[in-house]
């Protein structure tokens, strides 16, 4: 018996996924086939009714409704989808009669007021009553007729579908046709058959005389309207009932599952769920238990659920988010980035939370970060730096960045491709540019030397001339032979001012360059530099150190050789 509840409850879930995705014939499947297996489960002939009417068979609507008020009664749900089902076949004023006995069963619920409205809206006859407008002037008029095993045969005929055209155009020429199969064809296009209405007419006076106990059984909403007015109030009784019960079974799964008795808690919401269905918190509550124990598909199974159920009922719509949000959640286990961020942006849209827009600000990033490293290809990387080399050469600089940027994307970590755009970025003016990827170029490679020259470069063409020759000087440091680094450091010490001994002076009256002169420990250092150049390298490991000793190299006081 378990095996086939869970099996039932699995083809439903089936169903609502297909659904939502608009695969109606596939949703109407999963229902058959879980009717098939609870044909007394008012609730799938409810789901059924809403596919089948998405599909546009409305006639099967129409039943399927009729069944889920045969099985319950009392149950909103079914008035609305037969209503839905009699509004689609333009039945206005039956709908209104529909929605009407709902309302007398549930008076306060809402959207049966509102479907009443609406159906009310489309009778504007005389004295209220639906007008009849042209069956023929819709624009699935041949969609209907081949849909139609008796009009099918019919549209194989010239003539037929001469008239069919016919009256499309001018609908008032009905009266001139005398033909048949006009009935036939009134009666699919209206979404009734008028043969057997008509037959029924003819035989009334004999199926009034035929006794009661051989009648066909009374639909539910004659069932309701012959009953004594006590059914309701106890019906009514009856349903606070369960509700109390529903939640008292609620506490005592909450205090199950506080004290980690998690089955025992799964148990009392399957009650509350059966006492009171239409309560979205006994669903979340139950997906809560499966998250606990990381069973995280049937979690998100029960949320859908419970959303479905939420919406179906129209609850506040903080109760929606938190079911979409623990979908979110549940997703996140299972390293499911992208269905993750899908529910959590769907909890976002109904209730903006700190934590859920935190959580999609994360998983964006993950994701973000995710497509970089899976674009990186160190091959297409030098494919597109040897194309951009190319359009440098030429003299082409904008399409010559172009490949270098494809170049960089495809592997970010190597520093010759940086100092290859900062050369583009310079001959193209941006400086800025040029400078910050001479400096990446330098951080991702401290002993390219060629990373240095771009700097000291790209410096002197800004006018720095003093951070010239200390970019200079660490090329130096990197390959004391360098000619070009000797021969940068010289010229940007002759831009500087042309003297040396000048540049020295106009630095010495820098405050923060006579403080760190004035440091007995820098001066400490600074006499071993003189005395031991190689012990530079160890004080520079030194943050602190290292950022006084850089400002006295930008101001020219000292030089590393």
């Amino acid at each position: 018996m378990a095996d086939t509840k869970e099996k039932v409850n699995e083809l439903k879930l089936q169903g609502n996924k297909a659904l939502e995705v608009g695969d109606f014939e596939e949703a109407i499947q999963k229902y058959t086939d879980a009717i098939a297996l609870d044909p007394a489960n008012h609730v799938l002939y409810s789901n059924r009714s809403a596919a089948l009417t998405k599909a546009s068979r409305y006639l099967e609507a129409l039943g399927d409704a009729d069944k889920t008020l045969e099985i319950k009664p009392d149950w909103f749900k079914g008035y609305s989808r037969k209503g839905a089902a009699l509004r689609y076949l333009n039945r206005y004023q039956e709908a209104v009669e529909v929605y009407e006995e709902g309302l007398k069963v549930v008076p306060d619920n809402q959207q049966l007021k509102d479907d009443l409205k609406e159906a009310k809206s489309h009778l504007s006859g005389p004295a209220g009553s639906q007008p009849i407008g042209n069956p023929f002037s819709g624009p699935d008029v041949m969609a209907k007729l081949e849909a139609n095993p008796k009009t099918r045969e019919y549209l194989k005929q010239p003539d037929y579908k001469m008239m069919i055209e016919l009256l499309r155009q001018n609908p008032n020429s009905l009266q001139n046709f005398q033909d048949p199969r006009i009935i036939t064809t009134l009666g699919v296009l209206m979404g009734f058959d008028l043969e057997a209405k008509m037959g029924d007419m003819e035989t009334s006076d004999n199926a009034e005389k035929e006794p009661k106990s051989n009648a066909n059984p009374q639909s539910p909403q004659q069932m309701e309207t012959d009953a004594p007015p006590s059914n309701k109030s106890q019906s009514s009784e009856q349903s606070n009932a369960n509700s109390a019960k529903a939640l008292a079974e609620k506490e005592a799964g909450n205090a199950a599952y506080k004290s980690k008795k998690f089955e025992e808690a799964l148990t009392h919401y399957d009650t509350a769920i059966e006492l009171d269905p239409d309560n979205i918190s006994f669903r979340t509550n139950k997906a809560a238990v499966y998250f606990e124990q990381k069973e995280y598909d049937k979690c998100i199974a029960v949320c859908e659920e419970a959303v479905e159920v939420g919406r179906e009922n129209r609850v506040d719509y903080t109760l929606i988010a938190k079911a979409l949000a623990r979908i979110g959640k549940a997703y996140l286990k299972k390293d499911d980035d992208s269905n993750a961020l899908r529910y959590f942006q769907k909890a976002l849209a109904e209730h903006r939370t700190p934590d859920v827009a935190k959580s999609i600000q994360e998983i964006e990033k993950r994701i973000k970060e995710k497509e970089r490293l899976a674009f990186i290809d160190p091959e297409k990387s030098l494919e597109a730096k040897a194309l951009g080399n190319q359009f440098f050469q030429k003299g082409d600089y904008p399409t010559a960045k172009k490949h270098y940027d494809e170049a960089i994307k495809r592997n970010p970590e190597d520093a010759k491709i940086y100092s290859n755009r900062a050369a583009c970025y310079t001959k193209l003016m941006e400086f800025n540019l040029a400078l910050k990827d001479a400096e990446t170029c330098i951080r991702l490679d401290p002993a390219f030397v060629k990373g240095y020259l771009r700097k000291g470069g790209i410096l002197q063409a800004m006018k720095e001339h003093s951070k010239a020759a200390t970019a200079y000087q660490k090329a130096l440091e990197v390959d004391p032979k360098c000619e070009e680094a000797s021969r940068g450091y010289r010229e940007a010490l002759m831009a500087e001012g042309g003297d040396p001994e000048a540049v020295r002076k106009r630095a010495m009256a820098d405050p923060e360059v006579q403080q760190i002169l004035a440091d007995p420990a820098m001066q400490l250092i600074l006499q071993q530099m003189q005395k031991e150049p190689e012990a530079v390298r160890e004080h520079l490991k030194n943050p602190e150190v290292a950022k006084k000793i850089e400002k006295l190299l930008e101001s020219g006081i000292i030089a590393i050789r």
